[in-house]
C-alpha cells in the first residue's frame, strides 16, 4: 500500500509476515508499548470512539500540519483496542496531515487480523482512524 506512511506501512509489513497465532502476540506486545496521557491531556476533555466495545479516546493536534500529533485513552483491560490504538500512534503520530488523510479507510484489513479479531473489534480500528481524519480536517 504506497499510500500509507512509511511508519505505518511497516507495521503492516510486520503483520502481513507474521503467522494468525503471531500476530496476535504482537498485537499484544504494541498494546503494552502505547504511550501515557501526556499531564496536559485529560480523558474527560478527549473524543470519544464509540465504535471501540471499549472505552476510547483520543485527541489530535493538527495545529502543525506537517506534523500531527495523536493522543489516545485506551484501558489496559482491553489489549485488542489498546492495540489498535498503539498501531495508529506507532504508524501516524508525527505525519504530515495530508498523509494520515490518504490512509485508506479499509487499510485495517491489510493487517491480516480477520481470522484472530472479531470484526466488530476491527470496526473499531476504521471508526479510531475516521475520527482522526475527521479532526484533521476540522483544523484544516
Amino acid at each position: 500500500m504506497s499510500e500509507l506512511p512509511a511508519p505505518l506501512a511497516e507495521i503492516v509489513d510486520d503483520f502481513a509476515a507474521l503467522s494468525d497465532a503471531d500476530k496476535t502476540t504482537l498485537l499484544l506486545e504494541l498494546a503494552d508499548e502505547l504511550p501515557p496521557l501526556p499531564d496536559h491531556l485529560e480523558t474527560a476533555a478527549m473524543e470519544p470512539v464509540p465504535e471501540c466495545q471499549s472505552p476510547i479516546f483520543l485527541s489530535v493536534d493538527a495545529a502543525d500540519p506537517s506534523a500531527v500529533r495523536l493522543y489516545f485513552s485506551a484501558p489496559r483491560e482491553a489489549p485488542t483496542t489498546r492495540g489498535f490504538a498503539a498501531i495508529l500512534h506507532q504508524g501516524l503520530d508525527g505525519q504530515p496531515a495530508a498523509a494520515i488523510a490518504a490512509v485508506p479507510a479499509d487499510f485495517g484489513s491489510e493487517l491480516g487480523l480477520a481470522s484472530v479479531v472479531s470484526p466488530l473489534r476491527l470496526r473499531g480500528l476504521a471508526g479510531m482512524l475516521a475520527r482522526i481524519k475527521a479532526a484533521i480536517a476540522r483544523t484544516g
